[in-house]
């Protein structure tokens, strides 16, 4: 990672650039990598914020993703943030919509990227042989359309955390507890502009997921990204990176 972490009170965090805010929250099995190509885009004209969110942290009883909203706000809170664009990822996504159902006035604009909140295909309930490196590659490749971005760097966090009996039982907390928490019902009354950037061939969060978003949430733009999977940031960041500029360029207006 060529960024560095920042550590304030609880904080782990990695900060950018300056001007406007764009607030960045990344998955279940994410890392602050993942946004590696969007920081570098962008943190010419934004100040560009990724908190580490405390996934392995929380006490087993509150590991969920409510807990994660609530920490994204002391968070915002420590750091003053306001009007600020958020975009999350996978679970970041998902923990992004409670944020902004909780405290809207915080937030102008969303963007979402293969978000969770209403179905995901994801490790399901367990992980039946996490102890099996070419299981974790196989899972790992599933996430993305070309398989080769699964990098051996990334199987390998990805072995190492779940093969750590702290973390693989928070990850599987924080699993079901995006399963049972559901936004379709909330989502109408996000009225903020928010764009849908998704990978056509997401396996995880699938295109008709992008589209059930589309229809739901009231101010809503959806764009496709071709030979893409559920990380689009990371898997075609140029596209992706064209796309959010258009859709920030858009909120200037």
């Amino acid at each position: 990672m060529k960024f560095a972490l920042k550590q304030e009170k609880d904080f782990n965090y990695i900060e950018e650039g300056e001007g406007e805010v764009l607030l960045m929250l990344h998955g279940l099995m994410g890392a602050l990598s993942n946004w590696e190509d969007v920081i570098e885009e962008f943190k010419s004209q934004y100040r560009v914020i990724i908190p580490v969110l405390p996934i392995y942290d929380l006490p087993l009883l509150t590991t969920g993703v409510k807990s994660l909203s609530k920490y994204v706000h002391k968070f915002v809170k420590h750091k003053g943030l306001t009007n600020f664009t958020i975009l999350g990822n996978s679970l970041g996504g998902h923990v992004a919509l409670i944020y902004i159902l909780s405290h809207p006035e915080y937030v102008k604009a969303l963007v979402l990227a293969g978000s969770s909140g209403l179905y995901e295909n994801a490790f399901g309930g367990s992980f039946p042989r996490r102890e099996s490196y070419d299981f974790v590659k196989e899972k790992v490749e599933f996430t993305f359309y070309d398989p080769k971005t699964a990098t051996k760097e990334l199987v390998d966090d990805v072995f190492q955390t779940i093969n750590d009996r702290n973390r693989v039982i928070r990850i599987l907390a924080m699993a079901k507890s995006a399963i049972r928490h559901n936004m379709a019902k909330d989502l109408h009354k996000i009225t903020i502009p928010v764009g849908l950037l998704w990978g056509k061939n997401d396996k995880i969060t699938p295109p008709e997921v992008a589209e059930e978003f589309n229809q739901l949430l009231p101010n809503a733009e959806l764009h496709w990204i071709d030979e893409c999977g559920h990380a689009p940031m990371m898997e075609q960041p140029e596209r992706f990176n064209i796309l959010l500029r258009q859709f920030l360029d858009k909120l200037k207006k």
